[in-house]
């Protein structure tokens, strides 16, 4: 026999009891019962982790982004024109509604007001002497009557015409808030409708958004909003203020407003809010992770375990999902309280696959 023949048949002979040897310790090493079975008597047993159903409150949000906005912001202007001589308000100081901010050069208007009294005055005097002679003494004729009545009215209605723009030379802020900026200085030349300084109210802050118009039917006044913003690390709570009437035609949204308390003035127009709408509420819902669902043609089936301990097997459950929110998910038909969902394995196994429930 040549040397090839004598080494194959050597090798053939150690695989053999090799192969020997590992048949008889493969139940003494811990290969469970069903493995060590002939291979037609093999039962496939898949480890597998699941939770328990209990009906749970479940809030479905609306995610959107918005913007911080002033609750009144209010551009103040001039209202004559005239050269700013004073100032009276730094900007970013507290303002109440009233309170002077800058003054107008008024010289020109006051010498107007001094003359108009005059005028006033004068055309007074001049009818009340008339008035006199005409109905008491029955001197003069009714046309110098009633002309020395109108001058005097006229001049009245001039004299107060001047006062109101005098006084109108003295800038003031219509609301209560914080002078933010301040548009001019001294010596500026203003004319009316120039812009003189801003004011905002910022307690409380308005927050501004637009809703996707799909969800028309579900946004309502009144309804809960949260709210959180990452400079700050605060969350807010509030409701609806405000709910738009109409679409906007290029990013096909709708506005919704809402207001928040800031007593310290740490929330800033324009910062960005990240806001959750509740849109809908369920009491006793049926709630899964997300993950526990396995998409098939049909649409989505969950696998529950059925049987007692070491026997236990999955079964495929048909179900229909409903809202979604942070990997968890409303199951509104196929699922019951109680069942044992599959949540971890789901992918491995099949309708009658034998499990072994390794964590609840």
């Amino acid at each position: 026999m040549s040397i090839e023949k004598r080494w194959m048949r050597g090798l053939a002979s150690s695989l053999v009891v090799a192969l020997a040897a590992c048949g008889g310790d493969a139940q003494a090493d811990g290969t469970p019962e069903a493995e060590a079975q002939p291979t037609s008597g093999f039962v496939r047993v898949i480890n597998v982790e699941t939770v328990t159903v209990e009906p749970m409150a479940f809030t479905e949000l609306i995610r959107l982004t918005g913007t911080v906005m002033a609750d009144q912001d209010v551009i103040v202007a001039a209202e004559e024109s005239g050269i700013i001589r004073e100032l009276y308000v730094d900007k970013g100081t507290w303002v109440r509604a009233g309170q002077a901010i800058a003054k107008i050069d008024d010289r020109v208007l006051s010498a107007q007001v001094d003359q108009a009294k005059a005028n006033a005055d004068l055309a007074e005097e001049v009818w009340q002497r008339r008035k006199t002679l005409y109905e008491e003494d029955q001197v003069g004729s009714e046309l110098a009557y009633l002309e020395a009545k109108y001058a005097a009215e006229q001049t009245k209605a001039s004299l107060a015409s001047l006062q109101e723009r005098l006084e109108r030379t003295v800038v003031r802020s219509p609301i209560r808030g914080v002078l933010d900026t301040r548009e001019v200085e001294i010596g500026s030349m203003v004319q009316p409708g120039v812009p003189v300084g801003r004011v905002l109210v910022l307690n409380p802050v308005k927050i501004v958004a637009g809703v996707p118009e799909r969800y028309a039917a579900d946004v309502k006044r009144g309804a809960k909003v949260s709210l959180s913003f990452d400079v700050l690390g605060q969350t807010f709570e509030g409701e609806l203020t405000y709910v738009g009437a109409a679409v906007d035609a290029r990013s096909r949204t709708f506005p919704v407003e809402f207001r928040i308390p800031n007593p310290e003035g740490t929330i800033k127009p324009e910062m960005v809010a990240n806001i959750g709408l509740v849109r809908s509420t369920i009491d006793d819902a049926i709630v899964v992770p997300e993950e526990a669902l396995v998409r098939v043609e049909q649409g989505f089936v969950a696998f529950v375990v059925t049987g007692a301990e070491g026997e236990a097997r999955v079964e495929s459950r048909v179900v229909t999902r409903g809202p979604a929110q942070q990997n968890k998910v409303v199951v509104e038909e196929g699922l019951t309280a109680g069942d044992e969902v599959v949540v971890v394995g789901q992918q491995q196994v099949a309708a009658g696959d034998r499990v072994r429930v390794v964590s609840r």
